[in-house]
């Protein structure tokens, strides 16, 4: 079994999705020192994306959930697998983690390791989340906090089509 990656993912790409699904996350790639990141796995055929949380003091006192799970408690921050959306590899970049004198990719690295340490329960988790939102098998409340998997994987698609066009 592969180890998980951090990514970057193309603003452009996160602003063409927010066209169609509103609950794709802003990419705030005007802060240089802290790209947006996140994991990069597979759902059946299908490269997902979910970001990543830096740590915050609310993460220690929040339950994971079935949308969203904390790393080591919250000390490293936390995954939110209802912002995952779906991406190819002209989507992303894989983020270079060997930069050890940035206090920021530090923090990747030790996001990373303890990721890969639970890369089963993090595959489990994001697979049954997405199986349980597109049978409508989730409670409305999580369903409504969660991007549209299956209208962004078409968009997904129709974007990297144009892309190969140009």
């Amino acid at each position: 079994m592969f180890n998980l990656k951090i990514v970057e993912i193309n603003p452009k790409y996160c602003d063409y999705l927010r066209k169609y699904d509103y609950r794709v996350p802003y990419n705030n790639y005007a802060k240089k020192h802290r790209p947006f990141v996140g994991i990069l796995f597979q759902i059946e055929d299908i490269e997902y994306f979910a970001p990543l949380a830096s740590p915050k003091k609310k993460h220690l006192k929040m339950k994971n959930n079935i949308d969203f799970l904390k790393l080591k408690n919250g000390k490293l921050g936390a995954i939110n697998f209802n912002n995952m959306i779906p991406v190819s590899k002209e989507n992303y970049q894989i983020v270079n983690l060997n930069n050890s004198n940035d206090k920021y990719i530090s923090l990747l690295v030790e996001q990373l390791t303890w990721i890969n340490a639970h890369k089963n329960q993090i595959k489990n988790k994001s697979y049954r989340l997405y199986k349980l939102y597109t049978k409508n098998k989730i409670s409305k409340n999580i369903k409504e906090r969660c991007c549209n998997y299956l209208l962004l994987e078409d968009k997904c698609k129709k974007y990297n089509k144009k892309l190969v066009q140009i």
